[in-house]
């Protein structure tokens, strides 16, 4: 065997390095975007947990404060930043829970509802807005121009107001 030959077989050819340098590269590009990937669906999930967690205690906050106390003395509308956290604010927000009519129910039914009923309930409802108060607390996470909302809400129930006596048409 002359010198040539022996070199010819010892050896990579260009081409074959260059193959070799092509998967390695798209190799690397494919972990380097799994790991961006990955890093940036961990930094997502740790600020949905930030949000969650902010939202509960604000939740706790609120339902301690307000607690067997008199639903009126719950303002319309509060809010401020959370404290260590620029980013984040929330606001309070109440109003008179509306019950919905539940008289076409009862008229729905076979043989219909009498007038008495229908006044009942209509009764039980106008007590039950009155003796309840929804209060949506909200927190709002900015991010460069962006905001994000995420709210819960809470139901606040009067138990000392009276519950209305129905009136019998015709009693004495």
């Amino acid at each position: 065997m002359t010198n040539r030959s022996r070199l010819r077989q010892s050896g990579f050819t260009l081409l074959e390095v260059l193959i070799a340098m092509i998967i390695l590269a798209s190799g690397v590009m494919l972990l380097a975007q799994s790991w961006s990937s990955s890093y940036n669906r961990i930094r997502k999930t740790q600020k949905n947990v930030e949000i969650a967690a902010l939202l509960e205690r604000k939740l706790a906050e609120t339902d301690m404060k307000y607690r067997g106390k008199s639903i009126d003395s719950i303002p319309e509308s509060e809010g401020d930043e959370f404290e260590g956290y620029p980013e984040y604010s929330w606001k309070l927000e109440s109003k008179k829970f509306e019950m919905p009519d539940l008289t076409s129910i009862l008229i729905g039914r076979d043989g219909g509802v009498d007038q008495m009923m229908m006044q009942l309930m209509k009764q039980f409802s106008e007590h039950l807005s009155n003796s309840i108060k929804e209060v949506k607390i909200t927190v709002t996470y900015k991010v460069k121009e962006k905001e994000f909302e995420y709210s819960a809400t809470l139901l606040f129930v009067d138990y000392d107001k009276q519950l209305p006596l129905p009136s019998i048409p015709g009693g004495g």
